[in-house]
């Protein structure tokens, strides 16, 4: 055989090849964790040392790790709200968001085929009088199937009191009058809220063992760790993080259950996972909360521990293992669950900025998002390693008598270089007053763009 035809015959066994390589991966089952209050410095495998998150960690060495993952909102609402719109909650402007249910992420993927199911915290529409009946039910929304709460853990509080440090340190698990529903049949009241993770858990290794055919997308949102933080016994006094690390342990073990259905029903090369928080940890209440360490700030707050927070994608066989230092965001998880099921994204929708991660996760490519606009009651805006504050507070409230907490504004704004200074302690507006000028002018662009 002539040199010529080897190399030729060589060719067309190696393209096909190539091809199947660059190709778009089949349509995965999604499962995304959504867990509550958790802090960017909570973890094993974002340098926490003392709470043991060995599934978690598990999860981010055998996929992507990404240290610049933001919440859509610092506080729980506003975080649902882009997660599950696609859009950034500061623009959005006043919505009902019951006249676009058909836009939501379940409802777009349950058009794709997929089997649906939220588990735990719902929080997308406040707190109605009949959760059941709300034209925001999660079962109105997409979701073939419902197991949770309406909203946060702490809501309603006893008559009388507010949610305060005194209450949290006092309170036992029924104190808080929260019902727990399954569909639109309230199960228990109050829920023993002790057993809320463990429950979810059960619940969701049970829904993935029946879905082996697929697709399915889990939303397993847990109301842990907000506050009042409950482990159920077997966890309780367990951690060396205390109570709030006893609660983060138990939320590992449930990272580890969900890990192992996966890959007991065979699908663990058919199933994307993603772990991240809602926003940052509710620091100011003591054991009740987390750590954003090293980031300054907390829940509720403009700085990087309000909004930054674990991102971990895993799918096995589909995403080499690496941490991405590019920007994400919550609401980015639209673009890509549609980009890789095939649903269509909004189309009309104001701040509707959700980007497809696609090349991230798959192609070794940059994140295409360079920009994040922090709006909680303060503002921030963010610009590839730079970060200007043009007012900021310290934490969301007093926690003693839950009254607001002042802002102060900057003017000129407030510089930070996250690149060298991820804990936003150096001011260098003065000495840059130029990039000063540039974000200013980016923030501006940004907030009407939509």
């Amino acid at each position: 055989m002539n040199t010529f035809l080897r190399f030729f015959i060589l060719g067309f066994l190696i393209v096909p090849f190539r091809i199947i390589d660059a190709a778009k991966p089949e349509r995965p089952n999604i499962v995304l964790i959504f867990v509550d209050d958790m802090g960017y410095g909570d973890l094993g495998c974002y340098g926490n040392k003392l709470n043991k998150t060995p599934s978690i960690d598990r999860l981010a060495a055998e996929g992507q790790r990404w240290t610049s993952f933001y919440s859509s909102g610092s506080t729980c609402v506003p975080s649902r709200r882009g997660l599950m719109t696609g859009r950034h909650p500061g623009l959005m402007q006043r919505v009902n968001l019951a006249e676009s249910r058909d836009q939501l992420m379940a409802a777009m993927l349950k058009r794709q085929g997929y089997a649906t199911a939220i588990l735990g915290k719902w929080h997308l529409a406040g707190y109605p009088k009949d959760f059941t009946t709300s034209p925001m039910h999660p079962l109105e929304c997409g979701f073939d199937y419902h197991y949770g709460t309406p909203g946060s853990n702490d809501v309603p509080a006893p008559p009388g009191t507010k949610q305060t440090r005194k209450l949290f340190d006092s309170c036992d698990k029924f104190t808080f009058q929260v019902p727990l529903i399954r569909g639109r049949e309230i199960v228990e009241f109050p829920v023993n809220q002790e057993l809320l993770t463990k429950r979810y858990t059960e619940e969701a290794v049970k829904w993935i063992r029946e879905r082996r055919d697929g697709p399915f997308f889990l939303y397993l949102a847990h109301n842990m760790p907000h506050a009042p933080v409950f482990a159920s016994g077997e966890f309780q006094g367990r951690s060396k993080g205390g109570r709030f690390g006893d609660v983060v342990e138990e939320i590992d073990w449930s990272v580890g259950q969900v890990m192992a259905a996966v890959k007991e029903a065979e699908l663990d090369e058919k199933t994307l996972i993603v772990f991240t928080s809602d926003n940052g940890p509710w620091t100011m209440f003591g054991p009740h909360g987390g750590t954003a360490a090293p980031l300054r700030g907390e829940k509720g707050t403009s700085w990087e521990g309000g909004f930054r927070v674990p991102g971990i994608f895993r799918w096995s066989g589909k995403i080499a293992p690496g941490e991405i230092a590019g920007m994400a965001a919550n609401l980015d998880l639209y673009a890509t669950f549609a980009s890789l099921t095939g649903g269509a994204q909004p189309t009309a929708s104001s701040g509707y900025i959700s980007q497809d991660l696609s090349g991230v996760l798959f192609r070794n490519e940059a994140s295409p998002r360079t920009q994040w606009y922090y709006p909680s009651g303060s503002t921030a805006f963010r610009s590839g390693n730079y970060k200007i504050h043009v007012s900021s507070k310290l934490r969301s409230s007093n926690p003693d008598t839950r009254k607001r907490e002042p802002i102060t504004k900057h003017d000129p704004p407030l510089l930070f270089d996250l690149s060298a200074d991820v804990g936003e302690r150096k001011n260098i507006s003065a000495e840059h007053p130029d990039v000063v000028a540039r974000l200013l002018a980016e923030m501006n662009k940004f907030r009407n763009a939509k």
